[in-house]
């Protein structure tokens, strides 16, 4: 995932869809790294901000200011 558009604070906005969620999220990366380095140098969770859960239908469930989310429960993840 090369092309990640990040905000002037280092935060990438990211879907993340899991077997049962989608979660739009901010992850925050070191200037030039990818959205894949982040996940394969987190171990079994990783943190994310400004967390919006909704179910696979679209129906909102949630909001949270921060969210550990597990990498064993993740299908993919895209650039917003």
């Amino acid at each position: 995932m090369e092309n990640e558009v990040a905000t002037n604070d280092h935060r990438s906005k990211v879907i993340i869809l899991t077997g049962t969620y989608r979660i739009s999220v901010s992850i925050e990366l070191v200037p030039g790294a990818r959205i894949t380095d982040y996940l394969i140098e987190s171990k079994d969770f990783f943190a994310v901000t400004d967390a919006e859960v909704r179910d696979l239908n679209g129906r909102h469930l949630f909001n949270l200011p921060f969210l550990n989310v597990s990498l064993d429960q993740i299908h993919v993840v895209a650039p917003q």
